[in-house]
């Protein structure tokens, strides 16, 4: 089972949620499954080359090859990228509360170590034969490597299980006694011990004083199957075996509990015991439990978007990309990429869990690219945009979790720094309530958007009213102790930095718009909830006193309360679109003046820079209805901006990337931020035929469709945790009312409305 590190209620919660979750898509996974078996497997990364990393490579150079070439296995909590070498297998792991940090300081996520598999007689062997191919199966969670060497066919599969909690390789072949070489452990923190007793590596240590001292241990068990198993010196050898069975657990005696100091015990037991447990069962057995686990999440989605030609599908996809790159049409690799961002959200994101981080919960370093943290000023919220959208409720809860176990460290901190009520943070954060670089007001605002938008997809009143409402409470205490009235009577927020960008000022536009988000949606939540009526109403007296969005004199949404904007600013940041995507102030559909400055805005920025910022990009102009423009967006993010193994890169490799353009892909599909089901707002013309089917809509919905010659062919939605039933949809233009009961669907064409 995996390490509890959430208190009772929310563990109820997440449990009642999944469950109904379960229940409420039962119908979709038959659907799911059945057009995966008639449409066949295609979603597999696969290349014909193992990762070759020189020794001393400098960092600069080793992350491009380790962060385009390897491909991550990930159960929520542990994670491993795999180098798929012949002669020696390299698996660098991680586990997701391995941090540095306290409560002052943001710390870091950290490298846990390595394990390396030697097969002797290998050295000499070479993928050039053309039977060598290592492959990520993304509809199983499963990766596989295959190759010949002197006449022996050897076989690798490798999984990170989240029922077992421990990740399982094999090491099988067609011949007996193939197998002779060792396994061994580093541990990437200086000080730690390394033992080695039967089959059984133990590393262990502590992290450097001076900050919360975790402690951490990783055990790798080696059963055999044939042969010999030996251990001296800390490392396992294996003799003569016909096959290897090789279980490797991690953890620290982290806890995300600040009354409890952060800590609970040591994880020894819990590693002994769970990787007793799986010892006792075959590698069959944990394969079967695994993939129906990860399947009840990954199938609930399908999506098409067109056909690939026959030839394109079987390149390797490196050379997918490199054909992509050359304008070569390959719907089946942009449907892939929404479906790989599925994929590494259940592998890094788990009820019970940490957060995914900017690189998920792959991390090969102790001083990673910005910190591998908790960013606030975009890329959090980014990773969470789709999960909802994508029917992966579940994977949400790990950030409501983090959010509320540093609520009491925020508040004394900003208690300390502006000496106001509620909370707000700086930009980068850590486990532990630390936080650094710059103080950003409206990043806590941006967060909690996340956790109203988990509401109004599932309508959980009790997720609502334990995790999201006391968060959005206490940030309208912030704002209304921090906020001033400029001398037009406005309320305008404190001076702050348009975030990484521009001059502090008061009333930036990023802090005034997700002002005007977490007033509303306290507003919305208040009233769902019943709470709080006198309070409800002087947010609601603030709100109408807010700054609101302004257009500049070039035509453009102004980044400032001030007309600072240069059009020429090519930017990465797009703080000042936030009404447009992720939030709901700024729509063609309720205020078109200000969504055609936003386009003016939009134009200005231009369609480059980083890969997470086309990423949201992708969204914005999905939200303004451009869908062709969305598209132009996706297709450079994947020319650009994509890895030979589908990770996204900034650059480097930062997940925000895949998550954000799964998040557009989503947005061009089905909206539904206005309180209105809209389908295909903004298809683009590169997708004229397709269907998708279980996309969720906010208000409790579900969402089939499919589409041709770019116009609507069928839709169903279906009630999934709507109270009411009373579903409002728009096609093309047109609007209307739908009554679905709970439980119950509704199928009609675009004609019907």
């Amino acid at each position: 089972m995996t390490i509890i590190r959430a208190k009772d209620q929310s563990i109820s919660t997440a449990a009642r949620c999944a469950v109904a979750a379960v229940l409420a898509v039962l119908s979709c996974h038959s659907q799911a499954i059945a057009a995966e078996s008639a449409a066949g497997t295609r979603r597999i990364v696969w290349s014909a080359e193992p990762v070759v990393i020189p020794p001393n490579t400098p960092r600069r150079f080793f992350e491009g090859l380790w962060g385009s070439s390897v491909y991550p296995l990930g159960n929520g909590r542990l994670g491993c990228t795999v180098f798929d070498g012949i002669a020696e297998e390299h698996i660098q792991f991680n586990e997701d509360t391995l941090w540095t940090g306290d409560e002052a300081e943001t710390g870091a996520f950290q490298n846990f170590g390595d394990m390396f598999i030697t097969i002797e007689g290998h050295a000499d062997a070479s993928p050039t034969n053309g039977t060598y191919r290592r492959e990520l199966d993304i509809e199983k969670a499963l990766h596989t490597v295959t190759y010949e060497h002197a006449g022996t066919r050897y076989r690798r599969e490798y999984f990170a299980s989240h029922p077992a909690n421990v990740m399982v390789f094999s090491f099988t072949a067609d011949k007996k006694g193939a197998y002779t070489g060792t396994v061994s452990l580093r541990d990437a923190h200086p000080g730690g011990e390394i033992n080695a007793a039967g089959g059984t590596i133990t590393l262990s240590g502590a992290l450097r004083p001076g900050q919360i001292k975790l402690k951490y241990e990783a055990q790798a068990m080696v059963l055999n199957q044939g042969g010999s198993v030996s251990a001296a010196n800390g490392v396992v050898s294996f003799k003569g075996c016909d096959s290897l069975l090789i279980l490797l657990d991690a953890g620290t005696d982290y806890l995300n509990q600040r009354d409890k100091g952060w800590k609970q015990q040591h994880p020894h037991q819990r590693i002994v015991e769970r990787l007793a447990k799986a010892a006792g069962r075959s590698f069959d057995d944990m394969l079967a439990e695994h993939i129906k686990d990860y399947q009840q999440l990954f199938n609930r989605v399908t999506l098409q978007l067109g056909d690939t030609d026959a030839e394109t599908l079987k390149l390797s996809t490196g050379d997918r990309l490199k054909a992509y790159q050359s304008q070569k049409p390959d719907p089946d690799l942009e449907e892939m990429l929404f479906q790989y961002a599925r994929y590494l959200m259940v592998s890094s994101s788990r009820p019970g869990d940490l957060p995914a981080t900017l690189q998920g919960v792959w991390n090969p370093y102790n001083w990673p690219p910005w910190r591998s943290d908790y960013h606030t000023d975009v890329n959090v919220e980014m990773n969470y945009w789709f999960v909802d959208a994508a029917n992966l409720s579940e994977c949400f809860q790990p950030l409501a979790e983090w959010v509320n176990s540093i609520r009491e460290v925020r508040r004394e901190a900003t208690k300390k720094e502006f000496n106001v009520r509620g909370w707000a943070t700086r930009s980068e954060n850590g486990i532990f309530g630390g936080a650094t670089y710059h103080w950003v007001p409206g990043d806590a605002s941006w967060v909690a958007q996340n956790l109203w938008d988990h509401y109004a997809f599932t309508q959980d009143k009790e997720y609502l009213r334990t995790r999201a409402y006391p968060v959005l409470k206490e940030l309208c205490e912030y704002w209304e102790d921090s906020m001033k009235t400029n001398s037009a009577g406005k309320l305008v927020s404190p001076k702050s930095q348009s975030p990484e960008h521009g001059p502090f000022a008061e009333g930036n536009s990023y802090e005034q718009q997700l002002a005007w988000d977490l007033l509303n949606n306290y507003i919305e939540a208040s009233e769902a909830l019943g709470a709080d009526s006198e309070y409800r109403k002087k947010v609601v007296d603030m709100k109408a006193r807010l700054l609101g969005p302004q257009i500049g004199k070039w035509g453009q949404l102004q980044e400032w309360a001030e007309d600072l904007d240069d059009p020429q600013d090519r930017h990465r940041h797009l703080s000042h679109l936030i009404a447009v995507h992720p939030g709901r102030q700024i729509s063609p559909a309720t205020t078109p003046e200000l969504a055609e400055a936003a386009k003016v805005s939009m134009n200005a920025r231009g369609d480059g820079e980083t890969g997470w910022s086309k990423a949201w990009k992708i969204c914005i102009w999905a939200r303004l209805r451009d869908g062709d423009r969305a598209y132009k967006l996706a297709g450079e993010f994947i020319k650009g901006n994509v890895y030979p193994n589908l990770w996204g890169c900034c650059p480097p490799f930062q997940i925000d990337c895949n998550f954000g353009y799964a998040a557009g892909v989503g947005e061009m599909l089905v909206q539904s931020h206005l309180g209105v089901v809209e389908l295909l707002p903004a298809l683009p013309k590169a997708w004229p035929t397709g269907s998708v089917r279980c996309l969720r809509a906010r208000g409790g919905y579900e969402v089939d469709m499919e589409w041709k010659d770019g116009k609507l062919a069928r839709a169903l939605i279906r009630n999934v945790s709507s109270p009411t039933g009373e579903c409002v949809v728009r096609i093309s233009g047109v609007t209307s009312k739908i009554n679905i009961s709970p439980g119950q669907a509704k199928e009609f064409t675009g004609k019907e409305l």
